[in-house]
Protein backbone atom coordinates (compact mmCIF):
# COMPACT_ATOMS: atom_id res chain seq x y z
CA UNK A 1 0.00 0.00 0.00
CA UNK A 2 3.01 2.69 0.95
CA UNK A 3 4.30 1.43 -2.49
CA UNK A 4 1.34 2.33 -4.01
CA UNK A 5 0.73 5.39 -2.30
CA UNK A 6 4.27 6.34 -3.41
CA UNK A 7 3.98 5.96 -6.60
CA UNK A 8 0.93 7.73 -6.66
CA UNK A 9 2.85 10.75 -5.28
CA UNK A 10 5.47 10.37 -8.05
CA UNK A 11 3.02 10.19 -10.55
CA UNK A 12 1.22 13.62 -9.16
CA UNK A 13 4.74 15.20 -8.60
CA UNK A 14 5.56 14.55 -12.29
CA UNK A 15 2.32 15.29 -13.49
CA UNK A 16 2.80 18.75 -12.03
CA UNK A 17 6.18 18.89 -12.89
CA UNK A 18 5.02 18.55 -16.64
CA UNK A 19 2.03 21.01 -16.51
CA UNK A 20 4.26 23.98 -14.57
CA UNK A 21 6.57 23.10 -17.93
CA UNK A 22 3.57 23.15 -20.46
CA UNK A 23 2.37 26.73 -18.10
CA UNK A 24 6.26 28.04 -18.82
CA UNK A 25 6.36 27.16 -22.45
CA UNK A 26 2.92 28.66 -23.19
CA UNK A 27 3.79 31.85 -21.15
CA UNK A 28 7.24 32.36 -23.17
CA UNK A 29 4.78 31.85 -26.76
CA UNK A 30 2.56 34.22 -25.79
CA UNK A 31 5.73 36.69 -24.58
CA UNK A 32 7.18 35.89 -28.11
CA UNK A 33 3.65 36.70 -29.70
CA UNK A 34 2.96 39.89 -27.64
CA UNK A 35 6.79 41.12 -28.79
CA UNK A 36 6.10 40.50 -32.21
CA UNK A 37 2.86 42.20 -31.94
CA UNK A 38 4.41 45.51 -29.96
CA UNK A 39 7.29 45.15 -33.06
CA UNK A 40 4.70 45.60 -36.14
CA UNK A 41 2.73 47.93 -34.07
CA UNK A 42 5.79 49.93 -33.94
CA UNK A 43 6.46 49.29 -37.52
CA UNK A 44 3.00 50.31 -38.25
CA UNK A 45 3.13 53.56 -36.56
CA UNK A 46 6.07 54.51 -37.73
CA UNK A 47 5.00 54.11 -41.33
CA UNK A 48 1.89 56.04 -40.57
CA UNK A 49 3.88 58.72 -39.50
CA UNK A 50 6.30 58.63 -42.69
CA UNK A 51 2.40 58.92 -44.29
CA UNK A 52 1.18 61.89 -42.13
CA UNK A 53 4.35 63.63 -42.43
CA UNK A 54 4.00 63.63 -46.89
CA UNK A 55 0.45 64.18 -46.26
CA UNK A 56 1.43 67.57 -44.73
CA UNK A 57 4.22 68.37 -47.36
CA UNK A 58 1.36 67.60 -50.19
CA UNK A 59 -1.04 69.98 -48.17
CA UNK A 60 1.21 72.85 -47.87
CA UNK A 61 2.25 72.57 -51.53
CA UNK A 62 -1.44 72.66 -52.34
CA UNK A 63 -1.85 76.05 -50.09
CA UNK A 64 1.37 77.09 -51.63
CA UNK A 65 0.04 76.35 -55.08
CA UNK A 66 -3.19 77.82 -54.18
CA UNK A 67 -1.61 81.14 -52.54
CA UNK A 68 0.63 81.31 -56.12
CA UNK A 69 -2.33 81.28 -58.37
CA UNK A 70 -4.94 83.71 -55.98
CA UNK A 71 -1.48 86.28 -56.55
CA UNK A 72 -1.51 85.31 -60.49
CA UNK A 73 -4.96 86.01 -60.64
CA UNK A 74 -4.57 89.57 -58.55
CA UNK A 75 -1.63 90.14 -60.95
CA UNK A 76 -3.49 89.59 -63.79
CA UNK A 77 -6.67 91.27 -62.66
CA UNK A 78 -4.17 94.72 -61.96
CA UNK A 79 -2.64 94.52 -65.29
CA UNK A 80 -6.01 94.20 -67.20
CA UNK A 81 -7.11 97.19 -64.68
CA UNK A 82 -3.76 98.94 -66.01
CA UNK A 83 -3.37 98.15 -69.51
CA UNK A 84 -7.59 99.60 -70.05
CA UNK A 85 -6.89 102.91 -68.13
CA UNK A 86 -3.69 103.28 -70.75
CA UNK A 87 -5.77 102.26 -73.66
CA UNK A 88 -8.42 104.53 -72.48
CA UNK A 89 -5.86 107.31 -72.41
CA UNK A 90 -4.75 106.96 -75.35
CA UNK A 91 -8.27 106.76 -77.31
CA UNK A 92 -9.09 110.05 -75.11
CA UNK A 93 -5.99 111.32 -76.94
CA UNK A 94 -6.79 109.86 -80.43
CA UNK A 95 -5.06 106.57 -80.48
CA UNK A 96 -7.03 104.30 -82.67
CA UNK A 97 -6.41 100.39 -82.70
CA UNK A 98 -7.44 99.78 -86.18
CA UNK A 99 -5.51 102.31 -87.56
CA UNK A 100 -2.10 101.17 -85.64
CA UNK A 101 -2.71 97.97 -87.29
CA UNK A 102 -2.37 99.29 -90.42
CA UNK A 103 0.30 101.35 -89.83
CA UNK A 104 2.42 98.29 -89.17
CA UNK A 105 1.10 96.13 -91.95
CA UNK A 106 2.23 98.79 -94.53
CA UNK A 107 6.18 99.28 -92.75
Amino acid sequence: MRHDQEVSEEVGKNFSDLLAEEVKEKEAEAEEKQRKADSKLLEAKKIASQYQKEADKCNSGMESCEQARERAENTLENQLKETALWELRARQRGWNKDISKKARARS
